[in-house]
């Protein structure tokens, strides 16, 4: 549980004695140095929670907090490679250490052994870098990117990641793709990790799949016929509806399709969505995919009796709580974004945002996943006001737990949700659904 006094001790060890070592091993300090590993660590980490936009003036500012006296050039000149593998087994160190918070009172998510959200971000880097982080390419030639892997338990915010990867690396190779979940828990990801082998191993396991079904792949009903989608969903008259499917040509995993029409004004945005990938990665749209736009598609094999279709659009709305942390991420922080044009000062600084961003989350772990209507939002804004406060007390835990538990404070009296009538949030919808599991037929 992430309680104040675990915080305490594991941001003080991870920025103190383990940056210390790391600092050393890698080579980042050779001699006795008054730029230890831990003195750059926490300068950058804390300098990014305060300020995203850090320019050498800001970063000597935080340094001071943290109790170094250096000047821009001094510091200028500490970023190297070394100083970049600093940082980067300094962020692994960090997100091996697991914190999780009282799950949330959430009749619906109650009914699971949790519910785990995946996706990546990709951010680019400069072109002299590719040898460590090759991209994807494109119409430009080669390009260097990494890619965040980021697993969410959603119920209990416990945050897995972020772990980088090339950024030409395909999703299904994310460490969270075939990561060993608990029974009745839920496995949710974009169509980036849509798996049937995965999705076999998982039913055999007993952890539940939950996904947007992947145009293309084939049905076939409990006969071994082959289903003609589009021409089944044209049949139907109700607005909701579902059948039992088996999904794959070779798998035919046993799962439920559920369906929704959707508004026209969300058919036609969706098409237009549509088109606009296809222009850019330059390859034909379907006429069977456009069609298709007019229904919401979902695959799971939770049964009924956990999981209705309207229960199941609310669980799906889910799943892009996990893409609000990435934007969260590169909005406040921009993780994705530097002033320097060197390339050692911006991996360097983009590890440390990311450690940044860890130790952010563990804050928020220790009362803003205490109810639904916490902002996550407010609540970074608050962290970003202490953040000198943080930098200075960091090594001293009377003066980390007391600012701990003023940031507590603010979030309880200050970092709520404010209540949307005519677009209701994630936490509203799922609060407002019946806290009885679906008994009968919807």
């Amino acid at each position: 549980m992430a309680t104040i006094t675990h915080i305490c001790e594991t941001m003080q060890t991870v920025l103190g004695a383990t940056a210390d070592r790391i600092g050393w091993q890698t080579r980042f300090q050779q001699r006795k140095s008054k730029l230890t590993g831990s003195g750059l660590v926490q300068t950058l980490v804390f300098g990014s929670l305060s300020k995203a936009d850090l320019s050498y003036t800001d970063l000597c500012s935080s340094a001071l907090d943290v109790g170094i006296a250096i000047s821009a050039q001094g510091l200028a000149q500490r970023f190297s490679p070394a100083s970049a593998l600093l940082c980067q087994k300094v962020l692994e160190a960090s997100v091996q250490q697991v914190l999780t918070a009282q799950p949330q009172t959430i009749p619906l998510l109650a009914r699971f052994n949790g519910v785990y959200l995946r996706d990546s971000s990709v951010v680019s880097l400069p072109a002299e870098l590719h040898g460590l982080w090759p991209g994807v390419g494109g119409s430009l030639g080669e390009s260097t990117a990494v890619k965040l892997q980021v697993r969410l338990e959603y119920s209990s915010g416990q945050l897995a990641g972020p772990v980088l990867h090339a950024g030409r690396a395909h999703d299904t190779q994310s460490p969270y793709q075939e990561e060993a979940l608990p029974a009745g828990a839920i496995r949710l990801g974009d169509l980036g990790f849509f798996s049937l082998d995965q999705f076999a191993v998982d039913q055999q396991h007993g952890v539940y799949t939950f996904s947007r079904y992947k145009i293309g792949t084939c049905l076939y009903d409990g006969s071994g016929h082959a289903i003609d989608l589009l021409a089944w969903l044209r049949g139907q008259p109700a607005q909701q509806c579902e059948r039992s499917i088996f999904l794959g040509k070779q798998a035919r995993f046993a799962c439920r399709l559920l369906v929704e029409r959707v508004p026209q004004a969300v058919v036609e945005q969706r098409r237009r969505k549509l088109r606009e990938y296809a222009r850019k990665k330059q390859v034909a749209v379907s006429a069977a995919t456009l069609a298709l736009a007019e229904w919401t598609l979902l695959i799971t094999d939770i049964p009924l009796t956990l999981l209705s279709i309207p229960e199941a659009l609310v669980l799906l709305a889910v799943r892009w709580q996990i893409e609000l942390l990435f934007k969260r991420w590169k909005s406040l922080f921009q993780i994705d974004q530097w002033r320097s044009q060197a390339p050692w000062r911006i991996l360097t600084e983009l590890y440390a945002k990311l450690i940044s961003v860890v130790i952010l989350h563990w804050v928020l772990l220790m009362d803003g996943w205490r109810t639904p209507k916490s902002s996550f939002w407010k609540a970074m804004l608050v962290v970003r006001r202490f953040a000198s406060f943080l930098a200075i007390a960091c090594l001293d835990p009377a003066l980390l737990a007391a600012a701990l538990h003023r940031i507590q404070s603010h979030f309880r009296l200050h970092c709520r949700l404010t209540t949307r009538c005519a677009a209701p949030g994630t936490a509203q919808s799922l609060l407002a659904l019946s806290p009885a599991p679906c008994r009968t037929l919807a």
